[in-house]
């Protein structure tokens, strides 16, 4: 069966990078009672992401494409390049035009309220990808990331390399318009607090864009170090990228502090590697929650069935010197 793909591209530059619900009618748009599907017809779709400019948001357009490809689906794919004045009306018209399901990767169920609606009114179940970080019934099924996990165990890479955190001096570094960062980046506030650190700054520091993440973090952390040489011990970042730009002014600072980050990417690992100030970071499962979610559609597709629960989080990996060399970079996954 031949899959047709069409590519809808915005251009735009607003603050989000990429981020569950419950069972509700489907098919809608051609879907029959007994499944998604439309006796002959393939298995219609419109996928959406805000977040194709950033390299995970990139591999999940073409992973889902050959998915799609591999599956038989009449997929429609939709780029937003963090316009949503431009992606919405978009997702919208094509929901207007039919779809049997629809599938939202690494955008933020907040920022999509219209989709939302649309979706409902037409019936048409919605599975997501990293699209926030609670339970909401935008979503028949949100899977994403432990945040809990994720602090509790770039803490516990801390609490090793500086010998414990009461009395240590550690920055918190985060992005309020993703949700995963600013829930993790609040969560590392919490537990730095409870362990008896000194949130150095006094409190959340905020990169502004994530496009230019890096030269913030750099900035804050260069200025922190300026006004107090030797007074930081560490620097926990929601991302890598701008926990790059927070290793790269404890270096040139001369300074011992440590930095955490979060992604797994090709020059963070490579930082870890190298025994500087990058200490440690995250992998997220993107490949295995993609097969989840294509497994959950499939049995909608099948049958009509939808998940018995609309949000999952699952657990994540931590990325030091010890295990690095084994771990594919999130800039690297296809």
């Amino acid at each position: 069966m031949r899959t047709r793909f069409t590519t809808l591209a915005a251009i735009g530059a607003i603050a989000a990078l990429a981020l569950a619900g419950c069972s509700g009618g489907g098919g809608g748009g051609g879907g029959s009672a007994s499944g998604g599907g439309d006796g002959d017809k393939p298995f219609k779709v419109i996928a959406f992401t805000s977040g194709n400019q950033t390299p995970i948001g990139a591999w999940w357009v073409k992973a889902v494409q050959a998915k799609a490809d591999e599956a038989g689906w009449d997929l429609t794919m939709i780029q937003g390049d963090f316009d949503f004045q431009k992606m919405n009306p978009q997702v919208e018209s094509a929901i207007g035009q039919g779809a049997d399901a629809i599938f939202d990767g690494y955008t933020d169920y907040a920022s999509i309220s219209s989709i939302v609606t649309a979706a409902k009114d037409a019936e048409i179940p919605m599975f997501a990808m990293d699209s926030g970080t609670e339970a909401t019934d935008a979503f028949v099924l949100n899977v994403t990331t432990d945040q809990q996990g994720i602090v509790d165990s770039t803490m516990g890479a801390f609490d090793e390399a500086l010998g414990g955190l009461k009395g240590k001096n550690v920055m918190v570094i985060g992005h309020d318009p993703h949700p995963g960062i600013r829930m993790r980046a609040g969560l590392a506030k919490e537990a730095l607090e409870k362990a008896g650190a000194n949130i150095a700054g006094g409190d959340i520091q905020k990169v502004k864009s994530p496009a230019t993440g890096r030269t913030e973090a750099l900035a804050i952390v260069a200025d922190y170090l300026t006004a107090h040489p030797n007074g930081l011990d560490a620097v926990w970042v929601g991302w890598d990228d701008a926990a790059l730009g927070a290793a790269q002014a404890i270096t040139e600072a001369g300074s011992q502090a440590k930095v955490t980050g979060v992604d797994a990417t090709s020059e963070a690992i490579a930082g870890i590697q190298s025994g500087g100030a990058f200490l440690a970071t995250i992998e997220q499962p993107w490949p295995s929650i993609l097969d989840t979610l294509m497994e959950a559609m499939t049995a909608y597709q099948k049958d009509g069935t939808l998940p018995k629960k609309n949000f999952e989080a699952v657990e994540t990996t931590l990325v030091t010197s010890e295990n690095a060399a084994d771990i594919t970079p999130s800039d690297k996954l296809g």
